[in-house]
């Protein structure tokens, strides 16, 4: 059976927080269901169990600009291709939403995976509140 990229994907608040930290990042339950209000769309594959194995989000004011954020694929499932999938069906529905142009923040070493899915890496910077 294929796994399938579902736009709006119906997920309860624990499924997220448990995929990230699947992949070692911190859990950030406070931030869900607020994500699904909030942001324009996302993303989500789940495998032949119906446990969530990827997903990924935008966000922005809904006009020419986007981010994408979170793009997570469970370490068992990477290396498959599945992450390219979903940043296409990201992008694919961002243009649909009539988003022209789409950032995204990644870890260095994440360039490459990036840059095959058609972005261009550029010069930036990001603001955060240390604690």
């Amino acid at each position: 059976m294929p796994l399938e990229i579902v736009l709006n994907l119906s997920l309860s608040p624990h499924e997220v927080p448990d995929l990230r930290e699947r992949v070692g990042w911190g859990r950030r339950d406070e931030d869900y269901p607020a994500l699904f209000e909030r942001c324009n769309f996302w993303a989500g594959v789940k495998d032949h169990h119906n446990h969530l194995i990827a997903f990924g989000y935008v966000c922005g004011m809904g006009l020419e600009h986007g981010y994408m954020e979170d793009i997570i694929v469970h370490p068992e499932y990477q290396g498959r291709g599945i992450g390219a999938q979903l940043v296409k069906g990201l992008l694919e529905e961002a243009e649909r939403f009539g988003i022209e142009i789409m950032t995204v923040s990644y870890a260095e070493d994440k360039a490459s995976f990036y840059e095959k899915c058609g972005f261009t890496t550029g010069a930036g910077g990001v603001w955060r509140v240390v604690n």
